[in-house]
């Protein structure tokens, strides 16, 4: 049989099949920093002088570069080296050059432990702004940063080590190598207090300190459990000592050169947070000089983790508001249905819920800030509202990260779940900052032990509530009902009592500094009840379009 002639190459029709049609451009370039919440909080916070630094730090967090730093940061993942190829020991961690971009930038701009020695008011709250907009890239970088930012604190607990450290601690200079820490433009640190058997009872602690001959200097026997960043120069770690459990400095490198014993056995293979390295290291005639007194370890290192409660608030709060920002940049370039998603009634519910959500966590995140800026300056009623209002969102802000990143991923459909959109990176992400630092059971039962033992806290807190008084009678209600519920509270209803102090929180910042449409939508659901059980159940009548405009400028 004769074969068919091929059809000449002119008569075929032109594939149309694979035109790319109603999808989002990328959203970089952006502004990180286009964010009336943020930037109204740093000028009431006290940090109006840094706006500036702020925006241009936005532009360059929203930059394709800087996007591109965070995913081949998170791609490319830490690689441990326990030995060199002649087979000495070294114990070194390789990263992505993405990696070292992002930390030279955050150190750069102040996201380390800068503040401590900038003397301006508003420094801290400077700092927390800086990490709302920079955070954008992603997540990982920001543990040494927070960690180094704790750490100068409770450093000072030992006037004579903090001398030392504590002015290459506050560098803007980033310097990844392990050398003798004193030779170094700028240090790092990292902390190492949970252990296997305990976990956050650290009071457990199997790891050893053992006096030496020289005043002040011991060697430490143990393996810690989870021990983020271990490149960096030096940590605060908790071991038992003749005295009791105390906290003690450890450097990577010693005085002479030489290499401490700080023998990483894994890095953690961690759901999220992957481009940041993890690490179970392990002491072994260990040298590390005592930070205050033996046997006062926790009250010692209690200072680096108030510092490091508020990062987990900051990093919750930038992951909300990236995410959102992310939902709303894809429903406004996607339609369905005949017209665009952020057009789609419901669709704006879901939205405008959100941007509620984000705004209030921005706003407390800013408050506790502040806070911490003036507590470092002698402000003791700021101490006492910073000792309890940091546990209370710490343990609230992070409880919701996950559903609320679950459900910006969602405005996104199949779309938000592929590796390529980076939803699923902030999904991942999101549980690790209520779980860090002490989970939600330990910060609602260090509420309860700021209620029950630190009579300041708590009036403290009240103090703050009643600013707002008279403006909103759901907010008033959610007050007394607050109060009524302080004495019959115990452990069994310690979260209940926390999510309610951290509803009034919110309700209350928001009432005296947000757009009428936005405190009336927070009170009406968080406290007057008026909500469903997700995301998207706004009552009629809210006022979507201004909170839309408001969180989604440009895009509304």
């Amino acid at each position: 049989m004769a074969s068919l002639p091929a059809p000449s190459p002119q008569s075929q029709p032109l594939s149309v099949t694979h035109d790319v049609t109603n999808q989002p451009p990328p959203l970089a370039p952006y502004d990180a920093s286009e964010d009336q919440a943020l930037l109204e909080g740093v000028r009431r916070e006290g940090a109006g002088w840094a706006e500036a630094d702020l925006r241009a730090l936005g532009v360059r967090a929203g930059s394709a570069q800087a996007q591109e730093w965070g995913e081949l940061a998170n791609r490319h993942e830490p690689v441990l080296r326990t030995h060199d190829r002649y087979g000495h020991r070294v114990d070194e961690v390789d990263f992505h050059p993405s990696w070292h971009h992002l930390m030279r930038t955050a150190v750069a701009e102040g996201l380390a432990g800068a503040p401590w020695a900038d003397e301006r008011p508003g420094a801290h709250v400077a700092r927390t702004a800086g990490g709302l907009v920079w955070g954008h890239t992603e997540a990982g970088h920001g543990c040494p940063t927070s960690m180094t930012y704790a750490a100068v604190p409770a450093l000072r607990a030992q006037p004579d080590l903090a001398k030392i450290y504590e002015p290459l601690l506050t560098s803007r200079e980033y310097d990844p190598e392990l050398r003798v820490p004193t030779e170094k433009p700028g240090l790092l640190a990292g902390m190492g207090m949970t252990e296997k058997q305990g976990g956050s009872d650290v009071r457990t602690n199997t790891t050893t300190a053992t006096p030496t001959g020289e005043p002040g200097v011991y060697t430490l026997r143990g393996h810690k459990w989870f021990t983020s960043a271990p490149m960096c120069d030096v940590f605060l770690v908790l071991a038992q000592a003749p005295g009791g459990l105390s906290c003690f400095l450890v450097p990577r490198v010693l005085p002479d050169g030489s290499r401490n014993t700080f023998r990483v056995q894994r890095l953690k293979d961690k759901l999220g947070n992957r481009s940041n390295a993890s690490s179970e290291p392990e002491f072994d005639r260990t040298v590390a000089w005592l930070v205050g007194p033996e046997g006062r370890g926790v009250k010692t290192i209690i200072e680096m983790v108030n510092c490091t409660r508020l990062d987990c608030v900051m990093s919750s709060a930038t992951l909300m508001r990236k995410t959102l920002v992310e939902a709303g940049h894809h429903t406004r370039h996607r339609s369905a249905f005949g017209a665009r998603l952020i057009d789609q009634p419901l669709m704006r519910n879901v939205l405008a819920d959100l941007a509620l959500e984000s705004e209030a966590a921005t706003t407390l995140t800013l408050r506790l800030a502040g806070a911490a800026d003036r507590a470092a300056r002698g402000d003791e009623g700021e101490r006492a509202f910073r000792r309890i209002a940091t546990a209370v969102g710490k343990y609230w802000v992070t409880k919701r990260g996950p559903a609320f990143t679950a459900e910006a991923l969602e405005c996104l459909g199949g779309n938000g779940y592929v590796e390529d959109s980076g939803m699923p990176r902030h999904y991942r992400e999101a549980p690790l900052l209520s779980i860090w630092e002490g989970s939600g059971n330990v910060n609602a039962l260090d509420v309860l032990r700021a209620l029950g033992r630190e009579p300041d806290s708590p009036e403290a807190l009240f103090a703050e509530l009643a600013l707002a008084r008279g403006a909103d009678a759901r907010l008033d209600a959610a007050v007394s009902g607050l109060k009524d519920q302080l004495a019959e509270t115990g452990p069994l209803g310690a979260r209940r009592l926390v999510e309610r102090m951290a509803l009034a929180l919110g309700g209350s910042l928001l009432v005296r500094h947000a757009p009428a449409p936005v405190a009336d939508a927070f009170c009406a659901t968080r406290l007057g009840g008026d909500w469903g059980h997700a995301f998207g159940t706004l009552p009629a009548g809210t006022g979507l379009d201004t909170i839309l405009e408001r969180a989604l400028p440009g895009q509304n």
